[in-house]
């Protein structure tokens, strides 16, 4: 998943659009729909600060989260009856309690 994508899922899954989070954060509307589109590439971090507190994640979640799920998701896709690493058992098991945490409880 890439960090624009990973930040439109926060934003709807804490009620946000782009629109709200623009009023919420200060940060102009096309600058966040820009911000998506860009995978927040040349982003200033100033505004990336701004939308990281109004949906109360880090700016280390938001770049390391999209980083562990693109190397879990591409190991589990791959997963056929072979021998695995702890390292690669550890991610999967991540990746695992990911996917519990996204079901509606």
């Amino acid at each position: 998943m890439k960090r624009g994508e990973y930040l439109k899922k926060i934003m709807e899954a804490k009620g946000y659009n782009v629109m709200s989070l623009s009023k919420a954060s200060g940060v102009a509307y096309t600058t966040i729909r820009s911000m998506i589109e860009r995978n927040l590439v040349n982003a200033s971090i100033d505004n990336v600060i701004k939308i990281c507190k109004v949906l109360q994640i880090s700016v280390e979640e938001l770049e390391n989260k999209t980083f562990e799920e693109e190397d879990v998701e591409t190991i589990a896709a791959h997963h056929d009856g072979e021998e695995w690493t702890e390292e690669e058992l550890n991610e999967i098991e991540r990746f695992k309690e990911y996917v519990k945490s996204k079901r509606d409880n």
